[in-house]
């Protein structure tokens, strides 16, 4: 049986009530309203996939009634009937959105075929928005994990660039968190209904990565038997995600530079240009200035890059976001492995925020991913991380247990980290003066968030 919710609009009674029959004898439930004001009263209380509506009703027309559907965010599809078609009523109708038009009497037998396809036009449209408000949700800023201050502070400044069109370049260590960034910014744009497509450049030769950018046309090189799309066309609309960036060749700067000024391209082996309809976002872990100073990349593509730089920052500038961190990686990598993991032991944490974390947040990742693997109880201990993290915890534990100036590093970032980076508050309980504060801070290179 099938399934939907069908408004049939007539003021006709016999005619409703016939139609309301022979759709209900489909599977379908079917509402019936007389007239425009009861239509739109049924419309607002129900999930109505699909409404067959008369052109002429008492209070209006069905051509005003789909143009004011239409204009609604959920979609309904409109079926009009009419006793009487005309060519410029179907222009119209089509203009204005309706799914199809047809005669009353003579195209019955088309009714209940043209109803099952509407329906699974209102279907596919419904899903498509739930998945998108879904994509919007997992992507959205809140659902970057982390309360430190500087966390929260490159936030902001992403939620800033996100509506417009600028370009933006995300710098950071290799595994900040950059693509993450990236996705957050296009899923909260006008342009999250269009794709968003990555692209590491530090993964291709020269070649290959020309063609997977810019694509190709038949016989433009041995192998090229037909026409491809780059993704630059393929991300049309959207956000395309270059990533390590640095790493493309100057040639080919120089085609994506033409893209950034002109917004046209030329494909290999192509002598006329594609149109490009895309949002940049690019991201690398190398000082892009210092290699335009030597000559590796194109001065002028780094400014039209560089319109809006984002700073992503390294794991040890946020560790009060570690715990929070471990806890989401536990409890993601428990339920994907079916463990009833959910607690970590002071010891586990003790151990995780003494780590350097040079890989960042995908090295903890990783870590957390091999201790529920280790795991055998329903808490993550030190003795559930890998040997070789166990190994450096026991080192920083000699260390700050022996070496004076480790212990006393150690005292002021747990002061620091107690007064939530208050510097005046923490001078007064360490007992020493403000400008000593600053002073070991950059001694230490210490953080107050």
């Amino acid at each position: 049986m099938t399934s939907g919710n069908i408004l049939v609009v007539d003021d006709e009674v016999k005619l409703r009530g016939l139609l309301k029959r022979i759709i209900s004898l489909e599977g379908y439930t079917v509402y019936e309203a007389a007239d425009v004001r009861n239509a739109l009263k049924v419309v607002n209380k129900e999930d109505i996939d699909v409404v067959v509506c008369d052109v002429k009703l008492p209070d209006g027309s069905g051509l005003d009634f789909t143009r004011r559907i239409k204009a609604r965010p959920t979609p309904v599809e409109i079926i009009l009937l009419t006793a009487h078609a005309n060519i410029p009523d179907v222009v119209q109708a089509m203009r204005l959105g309706a799914f199809d038009y047809i005669s009353k009497g003579d195209d019955n037998e088309k009714l209940l075929p043209l109803i099952a396809h509407a329906v699974e036009k209102s279907h596919l449209q419904k899903r498509v928005e739930r998945l998108e408000e879904h994509v919007a949700h997992v992507f959205s800023f809140s659902n970057i994990i982390g309360q430190s201050a500087v966390l929260q502070e490159t936030i902001v400044l992403a939620q800033k660039v996100t509506p417009s069109d600028t370009t933006v370049l995300l710098l950071g260590e290799t595994g900040t968190g950059k693509e993450l960034f990236a996705k957050a910014i296009h899923a909260n744009s006008k342009r999250a209904g269009y794709p968003f497509i990555a692209l590491n450049c530090s993964a291709f030769s020269r070649e290959l990565l020309e063609s997977e950018l810019f694509g190709h046309k038949a016989g433009a090189f041995t192998g090229a038997v037909k026409d491809k799309k780059g993704l630059i066309e393929e991300a049309g609309g959207g956000t395309l995600f270059l990533d390590e960036i640095g790493e493309m060749q100057g040639d080919l700067q120089a085609k994506l530079l033409r893209v950034l000024e002109t917004s046209q391209f030329f494909k290999v082996g192509d002598t006329q240009p594609t149109t490009a309809n895309v949002r940049i976002i690019s991201a690398t872990n190398r000082n892009l200035q210092a290699e335009v100073m030597e000559g590796k990349f194109r001065e002028d593509l780094f400014y039209r890059l560089n319109v809006f730089t984002i700073e992503i920052p390294p794991l040890r500038d946020r560790r009060k976001d570690i715990p929070l961190l471990a806890k989401y990686f536990m409890k993601l990598f428990a339920d994907k492995m079916n463990k009833n993991i959910g607690e970590m032991g002071k010891d586990f944490l003790d151990a995780l925020e003494r780590q350097p974390w040079k890989g960042n947040i995908r090295e903890l990742k990783n870590v957390i991913e091999r201790a529920v693997i280790l795991a055998d109880g329903a808490e993550l201990t030190a003795a559930s991380l890998p040997l070789e993290l166990q190994a450096e915890n026991y080192k920083l534990q000699a260390l700050s247990a022996f070496d004076l100036a480790s212990v006393e590093k150690l005292h002021i970032q747990r002061i620091l980290n107690y007064t939530h980076g208050n510097k005046v508050e923490a001078a007064k309980l360490l007992n020493i003066g403000l400008t000593t504060v600053y002073r070991k801070m950059e001694e230490y290179g210490l953080n107050d968030n």
